[in-house]
């Protein structure tokens, strides 16, 4: 199927991710227009723009874009992949703007930027967040991001499992538990295991998330839909290996946000328990195993790998 949406078939990962993020932002920009949709009532002002300054104007699109290649993989369609792939990107906003809360990780700037709660106040945080989350579900069930009724419901599914108690949120909860926020401000010491299953949940089935609905979208075979859910999980886990390592070793211009707060806060990552030279050979594992799990397909899906060595390699 085709699409007249600005999706490549080829090109090196900088450029893929440049297209993607592009093409989500503008898709995005439409989805928080001002016009109230069929069905609703209105778009209070405040919220509509705290919404907007939590979506737009910034990030590396990496969820959108794993969904999009993915999609883009299994000759799905453009314009049903980007989409699904804003509805995650949605689900992940959702999430920065309640992580910077102060009751969560209080964080003063995101992407180079005051947090929504610094630039408007924390209520209306809150309910841009909520909103947030509540339009990444609206996009995916609308039969614009698909025609086929079980296909959306199974976007929907897989969307709200990696997002929800069994995921990101139920994984943000171990990580505040293990910083101590419910036991008298003691950290908890967590094991290997502890840390690997917290990650997985907080960071990694979001993104493992990502490469399934592209699969889904592209109604993938139960073989390749397997071996792409082994790519996401490793990718995920690459992903936080290398965030944990950039908090000690990147300025905060580079990342846009505050440093050096994992070991204030005693928070529980690989870096801690593992050693930081440690913990670099296994974000670099972690890339190889995604890498790996991709062996099935040829070289259609050198952009999926490039994105695994992109997880751990980048610097931002």
């Amino acid at each position: 199927m085709s699409s007249a949406l600005p999706i490549a078939e080829t090109g090196d990962l900088a450029s893929s991710l440049a297209r993607t993020a592009q093409a989500i932002e503008s898709l995005l920009d439409a989805l928080l227009s001002a016009a109230p949709r069929e069905s609703e009532i209105a778009r209070p002002e405040p919220l509509l723009s705290a919404m907007r300054h939590g979506a737009l104007g910034g990030g590396k699109r990496l969820r959108p874009f794993l969904t999009v290649e993915t999609a883009r993989l299994l000759r799905g369609d453009a314009g049903q992949a980007l989409r699904a792939g804003a509805a995650v990107e949605l689900v992940h906003c959702y999430s920065l703007v309640h992580d910077d809360l102060p009751a969560m990780d209080d964080d003063d700037t995101r992407r180079g930027r005051p947090t929504v709660h610094k630039a408007y106040d924390e209520a209306t945080a809150i309910l841009a967040g909520d909103s947030l989350l509540t339009l990444a579900f609206d996009v995916m069930a609308d039969e614009a991001t698909h025609p086929s009724g079980e296909v959306r419901a199974a976007l929907v599914l897989a969307l709200a499992r990696a997002s929800g108690l069994g995921g990101m949120a139920g994984g943000q909860m171990l990580d505040l538990a293990a910083e101590g926020r419910f036991d008298g401000g003691r950290p908890r010491s967590l094991t290997e295991a502890e840390i690997r299953r917290l990650q997985a949940m907080k960071t990694g089935a979001l993104l493992a998330a990502s490469v399934e609905i592209g699969a889904l979208i592209a109604g993938a075979a139960p073989e390749a839909r397997a071996a792409l859910i082994g790519y996401g999980r490793a990718l995920g886990a690459a992903f936080q290996v290398a965030d944990d390592i950039l908090d000690i070793e990147a300025t905060p211009e580079a990342l846009g946000k505050a440093t050096a707060k994992d070991q204030d806060k005693g928070k529980a990552t690989l870096v801690s328990v593992l050693g930081l030279d440690a913990a670099k050979r296994e974000r670099d594992r972690l890339s190889a195993d995604a890498i790996a799990a991709l062996a099935g397909f040829g070289p259609e899906a050198d952009i999926l790998r490039a994105a695994a060595r992109f997880a751990a390699e980048r610097t931002s």
